[in-house]
């Protein structure tokens, strides 16, 4: 059976599923407000959307872990303090090279030192700095609304609940200040190491080269201000778009077929509200680990990630993740890929070149995953900023996108992750 004739006025009725996402974002907003990982707000808002999928839902479960909610980003922070520090053991090198002839050397390793914390934290997702941070309690919640028959197969809609810190150079000047932000910060973080090597490379320099070169360096100081101030911890955003927008997308596929009495033959469907994505994918890390039938061959399972449904002319297939680091599974992909066919989509297939979903710890967990975005990926004013509220949604994204979820739900039931999908 095809999603569209599950129902008789099948698109009137999207409309109304898309109304009652819509509503309890709002809710959500309204009730909780800002969600940080780890937080009371984040755990009631997860509990909360739980509930409005009511007894379309033949089980509620929901799993705790523990995590350092700021340390993902506060990498950027340390990169800020750790190049002044660099900068000033290079100066301090000009007046005592006698005395402390190893400036150049505590330079070298401060910088060294913000490129290890950078790929571990930023680049492959690993809790590198996070025992030096102080710990909270996250959650993931799941809705499952079980098949008639035995269950063959599981498909698994996600948006995360949580809502980051403000980044400071969006709010202040949208994408052209974020990039210039970080463009700054890794030039400076060069020069140091630039001039690092070349004063140690060559002892004869000429003391006046190595003045120069070294006051240069504080060209680059307002840049290391700018990553040490880059997250406004001062203000936690409403993550109205990203992510609530995915979160009940996703419930709303299942509210559709429980009011309506749908179920699969066997087809397990899950709507996972996971915790903590802002915080490096914690939360879905966790569920890997928590759930070992995720990943168990003998039931097919594929993760559906949806995440900030909100510019429909942005619509995509994230078919690599993690800053290009993780390529997701090409039957999953291929799966979106053809239920978008039947919504008269063409989906793109996308890079997310900077950031990371849950699919991505999905697929390094074992579980066949894809990410589903629709958001500029400029990225758009209202990323991770205050102005991320519920005025700004867009329900015409979010009704085809519940539509393009369910016909994703009813192709996986029919066929599976084993047909060559023509995508």
């Amino acid at each position: 059976m095809k999603a569209q004739d599950s129902v008789k006025n099948f698109y009137p009725t999207l409309r109304m599923y898309t109304n009652f996402a819509v509503r309890t974002v709002k809710k959500t907003c309204a009730q909780f407000g800002p969600r940080e990982a780890g937080s009371e707000a984040e755990y009631n808002a997860q509990k909360f959307m739980a509930e409005q999928v009511g007894d379309a839902a033949d089980a509620t479960m929901e799993d705790s872990f523990r995590l350092s909610p700021r340390a993902f980003l506060g990498w950027l922070r340390l990169a800020g303090i750790f190049l002044l520090i660099a900068t000033a053991c290079n100066i301090v090198n000009l007046f005592f090279a006698k005395e402390i002839p190893y400036g150049p050397v505590a330079s070298l390793a401060f910088s060294g030192l913000i490129i290890l914390i950078m790929l571990f934290e930023f680049l492959f997702y690993k809790e590198f700095t996070d025992p030096f941070y102080k710990k909270a309690t996250s959650h993931n919640v799941y809705c499952v609304r079980k098949p008639a028959g035995e269950t063959k197969r599981r498909i698994i809609l996600a948006g995360h609940a949580d809502s980051s810190i403000e980044w400071m150079p969006t709010r202040v000047g949208g994408a052209g200040f974020l990039y210039f932000t970080f463009a700054y910060g890794l030039l400076g973080l060069i020069y140091q190491i630039v001039v690092s090597v070349l004063v140690l490379a060559k002892p004869d320099l000429s003391p006046t080269v190595v003045s120069v070169l070294t006051y240069a360096g504080c060209a680059f100081v307002p840049g290391h201000f700018l990553l040490i101030f880059f997250m406004n911890y001062k203000v936690c955003v409403e993550g109205a778009n990203d992510n609530l927008s995915g979160c009940m997308t996703a419930a709303a596929v299942m509210k559709f077929m429980g009011d309506n009495d749908l179920r699969f033959e066997n087809t397990e469907l899950v709507v996972m509200f996971s915790g903590a994505e802002e915080s490096g994918l914690r939360g879905a890390k966790a569920a890997v680990k928590q759930h070992p039938e995720f990943t168990d061959k003998s039931v097919e399972t594929v993760f559906v990630g949806l995440d900030t449904i909100k510019d429909y002319d942005e619509m995509a297939i994230y078919y690599k993740d993690m800053t290009g680091t993780v390529k997701q599974s090409p039957a999953a992909c291929a799966l979106v890929k053809a239920a978008g066919k039947e919504c008269e989509l063409d989906l793109k297939y996308a890079v997310l070149f900077a950031g990371a979903t849950d699919a991505a710890a999905m697929t390094q967990g074992g579980v066949p995953a894809v990410g589903f975005c629709a958001m500029n990926p400029g990225p758009p004013r209202y990323y991770h900023t205050r102005d991320d509220k519920v005025d700004i949604m867009e329900p015409k994204t979010i009704e085809k996108t519940l539509e393009l979820a369910l016909k994703t739900a009813y192709l996986f039931d029919e066929q599976g992750l084993k047909e060559a999908y023509d995508a």
